[in-house]
């Protein structure tokens, strides 16, 4: 099965983004990478993808706004999202798992093979 597994990467700090997508491309992602909240919201729209990757802090949305956004259309309604965040005590994690789904928080920093290990258990789709 050679199925095309596509990752959004929204993330505003350009060298961290391309360490995300750099694992992401590893554990077998096609990945796109947006700079802003917004820009993750038109690729979202305009492509299908089978995993986001959020910053929690960007400009014009933040990551909550956009995985708010991405609930709101059915074909992402069961898609893993990771919000990353340096501010992990700041955001309730139990809270954003009920209300949005949000698959996993990242504390930032972390290390790209947790991210990987991480992906591979998220996706991970049974034979």
């Amino acid at each position: 099965m050679n199925t095309v597994r596509r990752a959004l990467v929204a993330e505003d700090n350009a060298a961290l983004a391309r360490v995300i997508a750099f694992s992401l491309r590893k554990a077998g992602f096609e990945t796109t990478i947006t700079q802003d909240g917004a820009e993750a919201w038109e690729q979202a729209q305009a492509n299908d993808f089978n995993l986001v990757v959020t910053d929690h802090q960007m400009p014009h949305l933040t990551g909550v706004e956009l995985t708010e956004r991405l609930r709101g259309l059915e074909r992402y309604a069961l898609t893993p999202i990771v919000l990353l965040t340096a501010k992990g005590l700041e955001l309730d994690s139990e809270r954003l798992a009920e209300e949005y789904r949000v698959a996993a928080l990242l504390i930032k920093p972390f290390s790209p093979s947790e991210l990987a290990k991480l992906v591979d258990r998220l996706t991970a789709q049974p034979a």
